[in-house]
């Protein structure tokens, strides 16, 4: 394993502890999700271990009814047969970009995060190795498959915050810019997440 894979592990919550209760971010939408339960899931923050380590992304397809347009980790609903948080993370990603599990070496889990749409996320943050087999997108599914440098988001001059206006009330949030992709929402508040647990923010 490389150094940086090293790095990311000794930031995150161990396998063997997966994230429990609410999300780190509950106190800020417990008002929008009122006391229906929410849904578990779980993405797949995936660091190629090569030269350069690039994190792995999805962009959604336009027609999706959620988030459609929208870039994301490769994730999804836990199913029925799903053993845990990382089975879920692993099988959802098979099948929407084709990378097997065989090739990724989960390192642990970032802390959980709950969407306005009804869902409580459990990010998996893995080492993919160098030599895994080309990508597969579903067409179903993804529009598009891109890599970005880890770099890129440990630098923190590429992280821009700013304030939206939803359902009447202020959100502080923060994205990335890169390559003409925007990364922002739930999928740039996790990366905010891995920062803060690397002690970059």
């Amino acid at each position: 394993m490389s150094a940086v894979c090293t790095s990311l592990s000794d930031a995150l919550i161990p396998l063997a502890e997966p994230p429990q209760g609410p999300g780190w971010n509950h106190d800020d939408i417990a008002d929008w999700l009122g006391d229906a339960p929410l849904m578990p899931a779980a993405v797949l923050v995936g660091v190629r271990d090569s030269g350069q380590q690039d994190v792995i992304f999805t962009r959604r397809h336009d027609e999706l009814t959620q988030h459609a347009g929208q870039v994301a980790f490769p994730g999804g609903g836990m199913e029925a047969g799903d053993a845990d948080m990382v089975d879920t993370a692993l099988r959802e990603t098979e099948e929407e970009i084709g990378l097997p599990r065989s090739a990724v070496t989960p390192l642990g889990f970032l802390d959980g995060f709950e969407t306005i749409s009804g869902f409580h996320v459990t990010p998996v943050v893995a080492c993919i190795d160098a030599d895994a087999p080309p990508l597969a997108p579903n067409a179903d599914e993804v529009a598009d498959v891109f890599e970005v440098p880890l770099a890129f988001f440990l630098d923190t001059d590429n992280l821009r915050r700013y304030t939206m206006t939803y359902r009447g009330r202020q959100r502080s949030m923060v994205e990335f810019q890169f390559s003409g992709y925007r990364i922002w929402g739930a999928t740039a508040a996790m990366l905010f997440n891995l920062l803060k647990r690397m002690g970059l923010t």
